[in-house]
C-alpha cells in the first residue's frame, strides 16, 4: 500500500509540472466592462452561460477561515458554458474529453495592478482539443477588441 501512494503522489507531482499555463492576454480598464465584454462575447457566440463564479468574493470571505494571509484579487470571475459543437468535435475524437467540459473563460485584476485586467481560458496540450481553444481564443478576442 506505501508503494501505491508513493506512485501516486510521484505522478499527480508529474502531471502538476507538465501542467500547461493559461492563454492569457492582458487590458487596461474597468473589471466590470471587461468582465461584460467576456459575457456578451460568449454570448454573441451563440452560447448560453452555466455559471458565472465570483471566485474573488469567495477568496475574499473565507481568507481568515482557511488561513490566508494576501487578498489575491480585487475582482476574478470565472465564466462557464458549453458548445455542443465544439464538445461533439473533441469528444468523439476523444471521448475521456468530457472531463473538460463544461469550458471556463476567467477575468480578473489584482490589488497589486488596479486598472490591469487578466482575461484568459485553460490551455489544452491535446491537439484534438483544437476547436475548443479556437472558441475560447475566439471568445477572448471579441471580448477585448
Amino acid at each position: 500500500m506505501k508503494t501505491l501512494t508513493a506512485a501516486c503522489a510521484v505522478l499527480i507531482l508529474a502531471t502538476a509540472a507538465h501542467a500547461e499555463a493559461p492563454v492569457t492576454q492582458t487590458t487596461e480598464g474597468s473589471f466590470d466592462d471587461v468582465a461584460a465584454a467576456v459575457e456578451s462575447a460568449i454570448i454573441n457566440a451563440g452560447l448560453v452561460i452555466d455559471g458565472t463564479h465570483q471566485v474573488g468574493e469567495m477568496l475574499a470571505r473565507t481568507k481568515a477561515d482557511v488561513g490566508g494571509t494576501k487578498d489575491l484579487f480585487t475582482h476574478a470571475t470565472t465564466f462557464t458554458f458549453c458548445s455542443a459543437t465544439a464538445s461533439r468535435q473533441v469528444m468523439e475524437a476523444d471521448i475521456a474529453n468530457l472531463q473538460h467540459c463544461p469550458y471556463a473563460v476567467f477575468v480578473y485584476e489584482t490589488p497589486d495592478a488596479p486598472g490591469k485586467i487578466t482575461v484568459g481560458h485553460r490551455a489544452y496540450a491535446d491537439p484534438a482539443m483544437t476547436p475548443v481553444t479556437e472558441l475560447l481564443d475566439g471568445i477572448v478576442a471579441d471580448a477585448l477588441n
